[in-house]
């Protein structure tokens, strides 16, 4: 059998080993109220950055970028009508100028479920449809919120505040992790459900343990044969069932969360019931856990799914809210029972999975899915070239750019990560790496079914949290052992810090064209390291 290495996750905050730097972080972190400050301060620094890097002149520009056409006036309707209605040919300009309410009442057909829409209109509430600031005030929360989250979840899988505070970092500082957080499209509010919904899969993996190696010492305290028990209250398991439905009720890319994970848990508790010894433990699994966990998972996930449509349900107008009454006709027979209601909105899911898989309409600046690691073609959501003179331009020629590019050393560096995690999994079989190549998995995978459909790399950001875990745990590797040699955790130690301040410098060099700031020409050009990035 392969020996798994012991890895020192908490290589840079455990005890001095000799070494001058160990004895100093020692004598600065290793009391009570510096360790506190330090559990608490680290990331909440980290938050802050974050959300600096996300707010700051969050309504520029104040115009429409991207999908923003589609997402931003969806949820000024879904706010006013509780769906999404129609709007008049060429009605960006006259939005922009604060001319929002020339919708009309008749409904308009979408490709995706209402919950992200529902998201962005939080912020229209607030701050009126006027404000540009309102429209993606909601995404950039929702993008600072899934860096709380990815910090809680290294926490959990590391065991080390240093490392939580990194993969925070790395989050925080990149850019397409700011640039989906700084327009209002629907992608980021895939990716924080997903990453709760991990976060739950990855509480739910102790907690289960727990709790069958209860069971199981109970029978066979009692006598009882121990063929194995059913774990039927598993909270953080509905927990994650519930979070998948409402990432389905974003995108319909929340289903492959969902089945994914499933599996996940059906191979974990395999695991865990041969680890408590118990006779059949994969049929026992199969046969036994496994109905239970889809009982807990996917049932609730439609009902949380079904419930994002509140607003459509409620209503009269949406479309084909009536498609059974009227261009329709009812279900008969065995399903003559089914609420009209449920009937139409089956026909509509029908109609949304015909469009989404015909989808092959070129794009300049679509993206094969096998490339998506290697960032060929990130999107560009926004450019404005500007002459010499004109909105405030100081130079020959200027430019105003949103380009959805990584922080190269960080993005290239966690694509590496993953490959050699893949390796690792197979020699070590270690069950971080397992799961930190399931979410990479469940948030990439199922596109490579669709190499030949319009598609973005800025998709990618649903998967994006578990590539910077991946990293994370490369750079653990790196920082060492505990007992490694004074010289070893010296040069460790050196290595992530010149990493992650050079990483820092490459952000705030590319930070202009992440935030459409307006540069020279010639700058912009500095940033195009790639032919494929123009």
């Amino acid at each position: 059998m392969t020996r798994t290495p012991t890895i020192g996750f908490d290589a840079v905050v455990a005890e001095p080993t000799g070494s001058r730097l160990d004895h100093w972080w020692a004598r600065t972190l290793r009391t009570p109220l510096r360790l506190k400050l330090w559990y608490w301060g680290g990331p909440l620094a980290v938050t802050l950055l974050a959300a600096v890097l996300r707010l700051w002149n969050l309504a520029n520009p104040h115009a429409l970028v991207f999908d923003e056409t589609f997402y931003v006036k969806d949820a000024w309707t879904l706010l006013h009508l509780g769906y999404e209605g129609s709007w008049p040919d060429k009605a960006d300009l006259s939005f922009n100028d604060g001319n929002t309410n020339i919708y009309a009442t008749a409904p308009s057909f979408v490709a995706h479920p209402p919950l992200g829409k529902w998201i962005i209109a939080l912020g229209l509430a607030a701050y009126g449809a006027g404000n540009s600031f309102g429209w993606r005030v909601s995404t950039a929360v929702v993008g600072i919120l899934a860096v709380v989250v990815l910090m809680l979840i290294a926490r959990k899988l590391f065991r080390s505040t240093i490392l939580a505070v990194i993969a925070g970092f790395l989050m925080a500082i990149d850019g397409h992790a700011i640039v989906m957080s700084r327009v209002a499209i629907l992608d980021n509010s895939v990716m924080l459900f997903a990453l709760l919904a991990f976060w739950c899969i990855l509480l739910d993996r102790d907690w289960h343990a727990t709790r069958l190696a209860a069971k199981v010492a109970e029978q066979r305290r009692t006598g009882e044969p121990a063929w194995g028990p059913v774990v039927w209250w598993r909270p953080w398991l509905i927990a994650a069932g519930i979070l998948c439905g409402l990432c389905a009720g974003v995108k319909w890319t929340g289903l492959y969360f969902l089945a994914i994970f499933a599996i996940y848990t059906v191979i974990v508790d395999a695991v865990a019931r041969r680890r408590a010894g118990l006779p059949f433990w994969i049929s026992g699994s199969i046969l036994k856990q496994a109905p239970a966990t889809f009982v807990l998972m996917v049932p609730i996930a439609l009902v949380s799914y079904v419930a994002t449509w509140s607003g459509w349900i409620v209503t009269k107008g949406g479309y084909d809210r009536s498609w059974a009454t009227t261009v329709g006709k009812p279900w008969e027979g065995v399903l003559a029972w089914v609420p009209h209601w449920l009937q139409n909105l089956w026909h509509y899911q029908t109609e949304m999975y015909n469009y989404s898989i015909n989808l092959h309409v070129p794009h300049p600046y679509q993206a094969n899915p096998l490339t998506w690691l290697f960032m060929i073609r990130p999107t560009s959501m926004y450019y404005q070239g500007t002459v010499l003179g004109q909105d405030g331009c100081t130079s020959s020629s200027c430019s105003s750019a949103i380009t959805s590019v990584g922080n190269p050393l960080i993005w290239w560096a966690a694509a590496a990560a993953v490959f050699y995690l893949v390796y690792r999994l197979i020699r070590y079989r270690e069950w971080r790496v397992g799961l930190i190549l399931t979410g990479v998995a469940a948030g990439y995978l199922p596109w490579l079914l669709y190499i030949n459909r319009t598609v973005f790399q800025f998709y990618t950001i649903a998967f994006e949290p578990y590539l910077i875990l991946a990293l994370t745990f490369v750079i653990a590797l790196i920082l060492g052992k505990p007992t490694d040699a004074a010289w070893r955790r010296k040069r460790g130690i050196l290595t992530v810090a010149i990493y992650l301040a050079i990483t820092a410098a490459v952000s705030v060099f590319f930070y202009s064209i992440w935030t459409a700031q307006q540069v020279p020409f010639w700058f912009w050009q500095l940033h195009i390291w790639l032919p494929s990035w123009r």
